[in-house]
């Protein structure tokens, strides 16, 4: 079918304020008008990047290995660095604050930044990053004279790219720094390890989750309920990249921050709703508790490999024996193991009431 666009443009008013050309497509035939705007504003920026830490003070835990860094910079006595742990605990943004620290204006001159999105094998290192670092760069006004090189999700490269970057980290170390980024350490091949200076940066802390939530709420004027905070923090599990996306995308849905407004939003199942399903499959016989489960999954469209994860942990806090807690443990985790193959839910559901079951006789039995 054939579309006319036409372009309607809107004239600046005095102050220049934000403008946009408004693009509207008329599809011959359906009678629908589509306005997609092309304007952005402040309003539009992710809070990942909006508050993303711009200096190695704002970095809100692992003051320890961040101190450690800041002093090794400021001696000019930087090793190459190797930082792994899980995502969101500030890896990058340490680097990046390192970089604007040693740099300032001149750091896009200085610094040669690769993520996983870009082509990282045994070519680009031959070619991009000794290029990179073989070159002398003078910057007028920075103070660290070496340049940087900072290889994001190093873990994603090939064998044969870090073989190649080996040689190249030996060979340019006189006027070049690598900075090595990594969420699984044991993908990084032994020989790379040993020319870096490892730095671990664990889960964020539940207070320091707390304080950097409590920032943006000030700042963006949220309102935001103690139990709506608690269940933030609860959910990322140390995770401050996705505490603040889940924390913006309850606010774009829902004008108060509750409990129960992160958990729809997330799509977790709520805490009351756990313990509700935990009392079915201690108490209930088996045709309820599966009637009863299987209605609460499709009234609130909860996941099963969720119920699975959350109830292990209800698991954790009850009271029972050991072998029985050590069994029923063991059967949940061949249940959550089957999901992520694809496995049917109800059959697996079936094997959930069922591994609870056999717990509450193996109790029984215990009891006389």
């Amino acid at each position: 079918m054939a579309e006319e666009i036409s372009f309607m443009e809107i004239d600046d008013d005095q102050n220049n304020t934000n403008t946009a050309a408004i693009v509207t497509t008329t599809v011959k035939n359906k009678g629908k008008n589509v306005i997609v705007s092309t304007g952005t504003g402040p309003k539009a920026t992710p809070w990942v990047e909006k508050y993303r830490p711009q200096s190695l003070a704002d970095v809100a835990a692992h003051r320890d290995i961040v101190d450690t860094i800041d002093k090794l910079a400021s001696t000019n006595r930087l090793p190459h660095l190797l930082l792994y742990g899980p995502p969101g605990t500030g890896k990058t943004s340490t680097v990046l604050a390192l970089a604007r620290k040693l740099y300032g204006s001149q750091m896009h001159n200085m610094v040669l930044e690769l993520n996983a999105s870009d082509d990282r094998g045994i070519d680009v290192v031959r070619q991009q990053i000794q290029d990179f670092a073989s070159t002398q760069s003078i910057s007028f006004g920075v103070k660290f004279s070496v340049k940087l090189v900072l290889l994001d999700e190093a873990d994603a490269m090939t064998k044969d790219a870090q073989f190649a970057l080996r040689r190249v980290i030996e060979k340019y170390t006189k006027n070049t720094r690598f900075a090595l980024i990594c969420n699984h350490v044991n993908k990084i091949i032994p020989a790379v390890q040993s020319r870096c200076t490892r730095f671990r940066f664990a889960p964020l802390e539940t207070y320091h989750v707390s304080e950097r939530l409590n920032h943006v709420i000030k700042a963006e004027g949220l309102d935001v309920t103690d139990s709506g905070l608690k269940a933030l923090v609860r959910l990322c599990n140390g995770d401050m990249r996705k505490a603040l996306n889940i924390l913006q995308s309850t606010h774009m849905a829902s004008q108060q921050i509750t409990e129960e407004a992160v958990y729809l939003c997330t799509g977790n199942p709520l805490p009351r709703d756990i313990e509700q399903i935990s009392h079915w499959l201690l108490n209930e016989p088996f045709a309820v508790s599966w009637r009863k489960i299987s209605e609460i999954k499709t009234r609130k469209g909860l996941a099963l490999v969720d119920i699975i994860r959350e109830v292990t942990m209800f698991v954790f806090r009850i009271r029972l024996p050991s072998d029985v807690r050590v069994q029923l443990i063991n059967q949940m985790a061949d249940i959550e193991y089957r999901l992520s193959f694809g496995c049917n839910d109800k059959l697996q559901l079936g094997s959930l009431i069922s591994a609870f079951a056999q717990a509450r006789s193996a109790v029984v039995a215990a009891a006389k």
